[in-house]
């Protein structure tokens, strides 16, 4: 018998605030058999707790193997400090909270990277760069127009300029864009696209966005 499909959560940037996602999954309570979770990735850098958030979402995962994690701009930058380069990028954007939580000093160079588990490593490693479902097309930051998802390239997928996202339209019968990366106090809700990174780590909430309800829950 086919599987009934449930709902798509996806859920924007969480910067290392594990409190918030504690409390957004639990709100959200997902069926692990029909509903799919999606995160927009910036799980780490300038929030309290970026390994403990590491830990949940592996955790996440075992229990909800649909579970989709995506790469963003600090995972990228991440993976670049811990292969040596360039290191100054990475500590200047929030890396040092990320590092104080593996209780790693920013003198202890390559020393430091035996004291980030070998999971975490291999999750950062198997994050997607985007992910599509019948209706949906989900990325960190953005896509651009005119390129299939396959040829994006990493500034538009990771880093987009926000102007020159937003500006684009994606009309047609085309999937809605669903991405994270821009964080604003409210979502950003067009016809093509929306955005919900709601600024957790500055103070604002953490955002799910239920699909196909177009439905917000925060924390």
């Amino acid at each position: 018998m086919a599987r009934l499909e449930g709902k798509i959560y996806a859920i924007g940037d969480i910067h290392g605030c594990l409190d918030p996602l504690n409390r957004l999954l639990e709100k959200i309570g997902p069926d692990p058999e029909r509903d799919r979770l999606v995160f927009l990735g910036d799980y780490i850098n300038r929030g309290p707790d970026s390994r403990g958030v590491i830990e949940r979402l592996i955790a996440v995962k075992k229990k909800h193997p649909r579970t989709v994690f995506l790469k963003g701009n600090h995972e990228i930058m991440f993976l670049d400090y811990l292969e040596g380069t360039p290191r100054e990028l990475f500590l200047h954007a929030g890396g040092l909270e990320t590092l104080d939580s593996y209780n790693i000093s920013r003198f202890d160079g390559a020393a430091g990277n035996s004291m980030i588990p070998a999971e975490h490593i291999r999750f950062l490693h198997d994050l997607l760069p985007y992910w599509e479902s019948e209706d949906y097309i989900f990325v960190h930051a953005g896509f651009e127009k005119g390129r299939h998802p396959t040829m994006q390239r990493s500034e538009w997928l990771f880093w987009a300029d926000k102007r020159r996202f937003l500006k684009q339209r994606f009309p047609g019968g085309k999937k809605i864009v669903i991405f994270g990366h821009f964080a604003e106090d409210e979502p950003i809700v067009m016809e093509d696209k929306v955005g919900i990174d709601s600024g957790a780590v500055y103070g604002g909430k953490l955002t799910g966005l239920v699909l196909p309800d177009m439905r917000f829950l925060k924390v």
